[in-house]
C-alpha cells in the first residue's frame, strides 16, 4: 500500500515564532500579575472576606 503524503500544515517563520512567544510570556504574566492581585486583596481585606451570608 502507498503511505499518504505527509502534509506540515502551515510553517510558521521564525519571526511569527519569536512573536508567539512573546505574546504568550505577556500572557502568562499577565495572569500571574492578575492571581497576585486578587491574593494580595484577600489579605488585605482580612477574614472577614469569609464571613457573609450565603
Amino acid at each position: 500500500m502507498d503511505e499518504p503524503a505527509k502534509d506540515d500544515g502551515i510553517v510558521l517563520t521564525e519571526a511569527q515564532k519569536r512573536a508567539r512567544r512573546s505574546r504568550s510570556i505577556a500572557i502568562a504574566l499577565s495572569l500571574a500579575g492578575l492571581v497576585i492581585l486578587f491574593y494580595v486583596m484577600t489579605l488585605v481585606k482580612g477574614p472577614m472576606v469569609l464571613i457573609r451570608p450565603l
